[in-house]
């Protein structure tokens, strides 16, 4: 019986904006790195949410949530208006989970949810995505320079000027794409 092979995860330092990196090349040949229910679940635990099961519906939701943090990101780094329905979706899977944040021995925050459910967990990265949008977090929102890719991130830079959601993916696909334009333009020279 053959495993079915999923597409890794592409994780970052911000909860709300590596969720919306489930999705990615948004404008080319889309990947979807949750297609199933127990890919959701394995997100949620390399992410420290770790829920007991994920059913289609909470899937969904957490999709729809997913596409509304992203809309809502585009809008702020285009400083426009959120959209109202991104919004709702977003407050309405901040209030309809019950989680804690807990202060660990090291100094940090962890989240421990009440119930190990999806909308636990869909509570959590809904509050980080308010903190993000509202500006409480220092850095800006920003979209990737890549034509297909167009992640949402936040740039905690120096100057704010970073180009790539991840200089691993689509930074190093640009920089490679310059090398080889680079390289057939130097050797039609020669000819």
């Amino acid at each position: 019986m053959a495993t079915l092979r999923f597409p890794e995860f592409r994780l970052g330092k911000v909860l709300a904006t590596s969720f919306t990196g489930t999705l990615s090349e948004r404008y080319g040949e889309k990947l979807e790195r949750i297609p199933v229910p127990s890919r959701l679940v394995d997100w949620l635990a390399v992410n420290g949410l770790a829920v007991d099961s994920c059913t289609p519906s909470q899937l969904d939701r957490a999709r729809e949530l997913r596409e509304s943090i992203h809309t809502a990101a585009t809008a702020v780094a285009h400083q426009d208006p959120l959209p109202s329905s991104a919004v709702q979706v977003i407050n309405d899977c901040s209030t309809q989970g019950l989680a804690s944040a807990i202060l660990t021995p090291e100094g940090g925050r962890k989240w421990r949810l009440n119930s190990s459910s999806v909308e636990d967990a869909l509570s959590v990265i809904a509050a980080d995505a308010i903190s993000v949008l509202a500006g409480e977090r220092e850095g800006k929102i920003s979209l990737c320079a890549s034509p297909t890719c167009r992640a949402a991130f936040l740039d905690t830079s120096r100057g704010g000027t970073r180009k790539w959601c991840d200089m691993n993916t689509c930074g190093n696909r640009e920089k490679k794409a310059r090398f080889l334009a680079n390289k057939r333009s130097n050797s039609s020279l020669v000819d």
